[in-house]
């Protein structure tokens, strides 16, 4: 991201702070504007920091797509995509099917709406449309019309359960759990993630200064469309990386949930 002295940046996506306090560490007149949607990212990033830290650090929780930022405000923008390692370990939260939890899955948990309203409610072809467009379900509608006949459901192991019987033995045994898109596609609805990266894609590049960097990272490919096909048709930027940046062996060993991870930059230019 090129960080230089002096430089205010923006931590699009806060989480549990990894970023931030990098950027905050590279030197001590560097400013962080940082943002979450989740209150937890918020109080226990501010936690962990020093003094003289958190003094260089502004907070704002809401949505980034929704953050009302001034033209040239900003030397870099970085934006780390999806469901923070903090929500996914916190069982209660409903990302995970690996644990019984309630169907929720929301990143901001003062509103209403949730993965059981979808689940519990949707009419069959809306789910089975749902898994398709935002899981790349294949068995989308399979999986559709068990849902139906089966719910209500109550918790994620419930739900995981009917949808890893309606995958076929190979498929069961693959590289990924078979609920693992159906909750992709739940996640993304009940966030409105695709839709919030669409508009943070058209406005984020006019915060930044001339010269000044974006480097978002996706973790799956309907993600990374958006991010490649965003920078390269941008006006006000150029293009760094031809081709995304992936985590070596040695990073994916020591943080495996770093595997389907792709970094892409662009740069802001003078028009």
């Amino acid at each position: 991201m090129n960080i230089e002295r002096g430089g205010l940046y923006l931590d699009a996506t806060l989480g549990r702070g990894g970023h931030t306090r990098l950027i905050l560490q590279s030197y001590s007149d560097v400013k962080v504007l940082a943002i979450d949607r989740d209150e937890d990212a918020l109080t226990g990033t501010q936690a962990a920091l020093t003094e003289d830290e958190r003094a260089r650090l502004v907070l704002w929780r809401g949505n980034f797509a929704d953050y009302d930022g001034e033209d040239g405000q900003f030397n870099g923008i970085i934006a780390d995509l999806g469901v923070s390692s903090p929500q996914l370990d916190q069982s209660d939260r409903g990302f995970s099917f690996r644990q019984e939890a309630p169907l929720d899955m929301r990143m901001d948990q003062s509103q209403s709406f949730n993965a059981a309203d979808i689940i519990n409610h949707w009419e069959e072809k809306e789910l089975a449309d749902l898994f398709y467009n935002y899981g790349e379900e294949r068995l989308s509608r399979r999986i559709a019309k068990q849902i139906v006949q089966k719910r209500p459901f109550y918790s994620t192991t419930q739900l995981a359960e009917t949808v890893y019987h309606c995958a076929p033995p190979s498929y069961r045994h693959g590289k990924i759990h078979p609920a693992t898109r159906v909750f992709q596609a739940l996640r993304l609805m009940v966030n409105q993630e695709l839709e919030s990266l669409d508009k943070f894609l058209e406005i984020a590049p006019r915060w930044l200064k001339v010269g000044g960097r974006i480097a978002i990272i996706s973790f799956h490919s309907l993600e990374d469309r958006r991010v490649k096909y965003g920078f390269r048709e941008h006006p006000l930027l150029s293009v760094v990386t031809k081709k995304p940046l992936i985590p070596g062996e040695d990073e994916q060993k020591s943080n495996p949930r770093s595997r389907s991870a792709k970094l892409r930059i662009a740069q802001r230019i003078d028009i």
